[in-house]
């Protein structure tokens, strides 16, 4: 009976999390600027809070307490006759069943978030039409929040909304603002992502996210070396990447989003034989070496 009511709670809990939409928190440092009225940027960071949290990013019902934990981090560099420069960084995580603990889904930092921003005016989202920078770079990582955290409950289960974000690139291609082109060098900006994403090259990125939380971190606070042997599985998948596509975007998002994660999870009991494991992260993540090393 025990056992039907774990399951019966899995169920739901999955189901649960896969309405869930935005809880951000959204910090903007502008130490740089030295013109402009400190009103201006209390006042963008109020509104591109309550555009994240306030939009319905989803046709699901939610409930507060069913909403994904994100923030959105913007650096302003520069600023003129409301014309913004800054970059962007955008974390987010999702709950660790019958757990307090989060795991963190997404870590991006984005360099190219220019955008014009007039106080008070409307900030109207519409995934089909580019009506402002701000808008189109702000619904673009909303989207892929939630695809990311629906994938981490089902498998491939974000594809709706990964594609929503695949779209919002398309539209915005033709602005002229920085991070929507696949023309533009470094193969690190918007586009270069998503599209890596929703190829079916780097699926396993997809499904090592499901299998590293499903059958990894969520898990463990019922059977620790289950939860272990989960995230390694997904770790294997994800090196499936590397045997066409060494130092893939996706492959550093990963680690980028994971790493310390990874360490931490290696580090303590119970005991497993890592060997094999380490020898793959140094492999597929080299420029992680020192983190590698710690794990026991």
């Amino acid at each position: 009976m025990m056992r039907n009511l774990f399951l019966l709670l899995v169920f739901l809990f999955t189901n649960v999390a896969l309405s869930q939409e935005l809880r951000a928190t959204v910090a903007v440092n502008y130490e740089q600027v030295n013109n402009g009225n400190p009103q201006l940027f209390k006042n963008l960071e109020k509104q591109i809070t309550e555009f994240l949290n306030n939009t319905k990013w989803t046709e699901n019902e939610v409930k507060d307490v069913e909403k994904i934990e994100c923030n959105f981090f913007i650096n302003v560099t520069s600023y003129g006759s409301n014309n913004f420069e800054a970059t962007l960084q955008v974390q987010a995580s999702r709950p660790v069943f019958n757990s307090t603990l989060s795991s963190p889904i997404l870590n991006v930092n984005d360099k190219n978030f220019n955008f014009r921003f007039i106080e008070f005016e409307n900030m109207i989202y519409d995934a089909n039409n580019f009506s402002s920078n701000l808008v189109s770079v702000l619904a673009f990582y909303s989207n892929l929040i939630i695809g990311i955290d629906m994938d981490s409950f089902s498998k491939l289960g974000g594809t709706e909304y990964l594609g929503i974000a695949a779209n919002i690139v398309n539209v915005a291609q033709s602005s002229g603002f920085k991070g929507w082109s696949q023309s533009e060098s470094g193969n690190n900006n918007r586009n270069f992502l998503i599209s890596d994403m929703l190829s079916n090259t780097f699926e396993p990125f997809r499904t090592a996210m499901y299998l590293y939380h499903r059958e990894g971190v969520d898990k463990m606070a019922e059977n620790i070396l289950q939860g272990k042997e989960g995230v390694s599985k997904a770790i294997q998948v994800l090196e499936e990447i590397q045997k066409t596509r060494t130092n893939s975007l996706i492959t550093r998002t990963f680690f980028d989003i994971k790493a310390d994660e990874i360490v931490s999870i290696f580090s303590g009991g119970p005991k497993m034989d890592v060997s094999k494991l380490v020898e793959t992260l140094n492999r597929i993540s080299p420029l992680n070496s020192q983190k590698w090393n710690k794990i026991r």
